[in-house]
């Protein structure tokens, strides 16, 4: 009896991998097809040229898309960790009325679809006379990034000991030195997990880019993509892989991290 339990969990298993991984799959392979071969049905690469590869990289607007992508995500990693942190520090160390409350608002406005918000969103980014520019997407990201890196980060700042910041503030540290200096290297693992999140979002951000600019030259890649001739769908699958890429490789490069951040805020009561 015990066989069939383990035979039909892991056919359930596989059943689940499977559907989750072909589409991957299909677009790599479609990735390498002909113009000739793009409308005709394979699971297993006909030929392994990287024609469409050249072709998408050849396009200046893709590469400026690339480029504008990789700014955006940084600056909105960078500002989310940031003004978490010290966030973290006051919702999860400091006492004071009204925290929990507080804390309820920052994470429920994190619940609003962007649909929603993206009238106002809109409006502030032109009384700003950032309309059409790329720090436009910056300020509508970093909003909607905050609320659940400021959450996450509060979790993990409450579950550091009080006797570290205790001996640190007996010492003569200051509030600055207790979070710069001896929490940041605690929260390593949740920092790395947080920020990697925050970039999956700014990375894949499709709605405020698309509402927030109209020239060409300061547009992200997902808007981009959708230049690409639909007729060229193996462009657009190579655009795709080109565009996964970089995602799938950090977290290759911080899967460690990941795994410990996610396991010990899993720890924390």
């Amino acid at each position: 009896m015990r066989w069939v339990k383990a035979t039909g969990f892991y056919l359930c298993v596989a059943v689940i991998v499977t559907a989750s991984l072909f589409p991957v799959y299909f677009t790599l392979i479609t990735s390498f097809a002909t113009d000739q071969g793009q409308f005709e049905l394979h699971f297993w690469p006909q030929v392994t040229h990287l024609d469409n590869y050249g072709s998408v990289l050849r396009q200046p607007i893709f590469l400026t898309s690339l480029v504008n992508s990789v700014l955006v995500a940084a600056v909105v990693v960078a500002a989310s960790l940031l003004v978490a942190v010290l966030a973290a520090y006051a919702l999860g160390r400091v006492r004071f009325r009204g925290r929990g409350m507080l804390l309820v608002s920052i994470l429920s406005v994190s619940m609003f679809p962007q649909v929603a918000v993206l009238a106002g969103m809109f409006e502030l980014v032109r009384f700003l006379g950032l309309y059409n520019t790329v720090w436009s997407m910056v300020v509508a990201q970093t909003v909607f990034t905050l609320p659940f890196s400021v959450w996450l980060l509060t979790v993990f700042m409450r579950g550091l000991p009080v006797e570290i910041e205790e001996a640190a503030i007996l010492d003569g540290a200051s509030p600055w030195v207790v979070v710069t200096r001896i929490f940041l290297p605690l929260l390593m693992p949740a920092l790395v997990t947080t920020g990697l999140l925050a970039f999956i979002g700014s990375w894949n951000e499709f709605l405020f880019a698309l509402t927030l600019t109209i020239s060409a030259d300061v547009r992200t890649v997902p808007v981009a993509m959708t230049m690409i001739n639909p007729m060229a769908w193996q462009e657009m699958a190579a655009a795709s892989v080109i565009v996964t890429a970089p995602i799938v490789g950090l977290v290759l490069v911080f899967q460690r991290r990941i795994v410990s951040g996610l396991t010990a805020g899993s720890l924390v009561g």
